[in-house]
């Protein structure tokens, strides 16, 4: 493994040098931010990825924001509150904003959007399933609406800042379509879309309209750099002010570096492993115990990672609530996972496939760690990368994986019911193979009650249900480290990585 990690450095640091003397000045008042991925649609309705938060919170706005610090804060909803025994939400709408095409913003343009998003073309997307606690969206004049619940949300205000929930512009999308609207996007937010290249680069221009106050930029530029040594080689020559993936053996070159430093936080990503309970020598819960025994993932996080994660028990960071810290990880236990195996009539030499994102450098490296943990105990795991559109958006829904996936997930709400639910819960999209009507059961409980005491005790018991199921293998919760040059200032860099760059600068 050490090998591999020095390997690993040399290639990763001759990449970054390769490029350096070819470094030029960026434009002043642009910034520019390197991110791996191309969401490929820019409407709010038809994403999941970490990276679309990383662009549509400059475009968009939501009812409700959340800071840097993670505190919800009012937004486009001034104030709001809950009537008929919390079974209506009124809210209160900001005046006098306008989306980037001219048109206002009112109570007229919160309708259209929830009702386009719990419609069928809502259902095209993975977003919908999140907001089906509304029942329907009612304007009560041009600055209020209220939300009539089917049945209690205890996370829809947090919900409210994110994703689905950012608020369109009615007459735009209904005079230029869908398609149109996905590569040519119109929010109310701090910078207003200028050019997208596909698989290229997202150009955004300052709002001088803003409702938040002018931002001090001219331009933001986002390029999509799917390899972390990319990043950083782009970020060394001065060609990226941020970089959103550092491979984690470079971070003292770059903090060594006269030009550029590194920022790192908690950050609300976890991976694990996920199983196909339903086929194989995987639908045998104590294979299932027995590979998740046979990996050491202290190991890993030591040396793979450099110590910038933290193992979990479950499919949640520490800052998640439903956290349990008295729910411990299945120990690192080979000489048990023999026994196991063994028991479960697995016979040494049997193969399982790992099916992962082609374009992770550092999973990688882990799944490879892994492998030659279970080989250790018998079972051989051949690796097979796919491109991430191709895993996330076909391989994974359809059930069409090997034994094993990765499954790497943000939790952008910070509370386990986002995860939880939409990986466990029959007929979620990112569950594939298991029906369970007992977690089902725990999953709907939690959603229908604003009892926060209630609530923690039920996800706690999702998450020891599931450990106790081992319907994955909990891998680690990621810190979010990020590459900034040193002309950037006053730029916050939140540990989910959705950036609002309002007050942002560079030199």
């Amino acid at each position: 493994m050490k090998r591999t990690i020095a390997a690993a450095s040399a290639a990763l640091a001759l990449g970054a040098g390769a490029l350096a003397p070819l470094a030029g000045a960026q434009a002043a008042g642009t910034l520019t931010v390197a991110i791996t991925q191309d969401a490929g649609s820019w409407d709010p309705i038809d994403t999941f990825v970490t990276w679309w938060g990383s662009v549509g919170s400059n475009i968009y706005d939501g009812l409700t924001m959340r800071g840097a610090d993670m505190k919800l804060q009012p937004a486009l909803a001034t104030s709001w509150e809950f009537l008929d025994n919390n079974a209506r939400i009124r809210f209160k709408l900001r005046q006098g904003v306008k989306f980037h095409d001219g048109e206002p913003f009112d109570a007229n343009a919160v309708k259209f959007t929830f009702d386009r998003l719990l419609s069928q073309e809502g259902a095209k997307g993975p977003q919908r399933s999140n907001y089906t606690s509304i029942d329907k969206v009612e304007v009560v004049d041009d600055h209020t609406v209220d939300f009539v619940m089917k049945r209690p949300d205890p996370v829809l205000l947090t919900k409210l800042a994110g994703y689905g929930a950012m608020i369109v512009p009615p007459k735009y999308i209904q005079e230029k379509g869908d398609a149109y609207f996905n590569e040519h996007p119109v929010g109310t937010g701090p910078f207003k879309f200028v050019e997208y290249k596909p698989k290229v680069s997202l150009t955004l221009a300052r709002n001088d309209d803003y409702w938040g106050g002018k931002p001090k930029l001219d331009q933001v530029v986002y390029r999509f750099i799917s390899e972390p040594a990319t990043q950083v080689a782009e970020l060394q020559a001065g060609r990226v002010d941020i970089a959103t993936v550092i491979p984690l053996n470079l971070i003292s070159t770059i903090d060594k570096s006269s030009n550029a430093h590194v920022v790192s936080t908690s950050g609300p990503v976890t991976i694990v492993v996920r199983f196909d309970t339903a086929h194989g020598i995987t639908a045998k819960r104590d294979v299932r115990r027995a590979l998740t025994m046979a990996v050491d993932r202290d190991a890993i996080i030591k040396q793979l990672l450099m110590g910038k994660a933290k193992p979990i028990a479950s499919f949640q960071g520490d800052l998640s609530f439903g956290y349990d810290p008295a729910l411990k990880p299945l120990p690192f236990n080979p000489g048990e996972a023999k026994k196991l195996l063994a028991a479960a009539g697995v016979k040494p030499g049997e193969t399982v496939q790992l099916d992962v994102r082609g374009s992770d450098s550092q999973f990688r490296e882990v799944a490879q760690a892994m492998a030659a943990y279970m080989q250790a105990v018998g079972v051989k795991v051949a690796i097979k990368p796919y491109e991430t559109p191709v895993l996330i958006n076909d391989i994974i829904p359809q059930g069409k994986t090997g034994a094993m996936w990765q499954n790497q997930w943000g939790g952008w709400t910070y509370d386990y019911d986002n995860t939880a639910y939409l990986m466990y819960h029959s007929g979620e999209k990112w569950n594939p193979y298991d029906k369970d009507p007992k977690l089902d059961a725990m999953l709907e409980a939690q959603r229908n009650t604003y009892d926060v005491n209630e609530r923690q005790k039920t996800l706690r018991a999702v998450a020891a249900y599931v450990a106790d199921q081992a319907l994955d293998l909990p891998m680690y919760a990621l810190d979010t480290v990020v590459g900034v040059n040193n002309r950037v200032k006053n730029a916050e860099i939140p540990g989910d990585i959705r950036f609002r760059f309002v007050n942002a600068s560079v030199e």
